[in-house]
């Protein structure tokens, strides 16, 4: 019996004036549905990756990052038309110079920007032309207290989001679209916030690419 990709990874969860992009590719899944899908296992992971994951002593957050990290491929053989197992992400800290940490990039490819994220069962990925980020976060999550996010996020963003009507959701909708700018590396970047419903998420992508 020949078994196909499930239709949730195939079709990007994001706005349709990204969705038929040919140079671009962002997927958001459950942990479950990346873990599940034919097309992908945790042996194409590199050895470095595999050695980070030994030190992860939470099943369920391991697994949220082998996810994210398939995702992250799935995306790039998308946009460089590559075989998945011929799709080697790296990673190098802008802090120490030092690979294994720090900013994903892909290797032989300078002009695109890789950014994924996961949490809680969630997991997402971008990759595309220019700086970019993404981050995910589970609708439910509220983000610490005003005094907490004050020192984290720029302060009247927070005072604005905390009077809206609904603080709770309007504050996770900042934090999400903060994290996505600093992936990203560009406080310019353009922005895209959206509410994954079917998988109870919330997401924000950062890109930098021209208009």
């Amino acid at each position: 019996m020949t078994r196909h990709p499930p239709p949730y990874l195939p079709q990007p969860s994001l706005p349709p004036s990204y969705e038929r992009g040919a140079t671009a590719s962002v997927l958001v899944a459950t942990t479950a549905e990346v873990l599940a899908h034919p097309e992908l296992d945790e042996g194409m992971l590199a050895p470095w990756e595999q050695r980070r994951l030994a030190h992860i002593r939470v099943p369920g957050r391991r697994d949220d990052v082998v996810a994210a990290r398939l995702l992250l491929r799935l995306c790039a053989a998308r946009v460089i038309g590559r075989p998945l197992r011929e799709i080697y992400p790296a990673q190098r800290c802008p802090g120490c110079g030092r690979d294994g940490h720090g900013r994903p990039y892909l290797p032989g490819h300078p002009g695109l920007g890789v950014s994924f994220s996961h949490a809680d069962g969630l997991a997402a990925a971008a990759v595309g032309p220019g700086a970019v980020g993404i981050d995910v976060e589970p609708l439910e999550r509220r983000p610490g207290p005003l005094t907490v996010l004050r020192r984290l996020l720029p302060e009247a963003e927070v005072d604005a989001a905390g009077a809206e009507p609904e603080p709770g959701p309007a504050l996770l909708r900042l934090w999400v679209r903060r994290e996505a700018l600093f992936k990203a590396g560009r406080e310019d970047a353009r922005l895209t916030g959206w509410t994954d419903h079917r998988r109870a998420a919330v997401v924000a992508l950062a890109s930098g690419a021209p208009r």
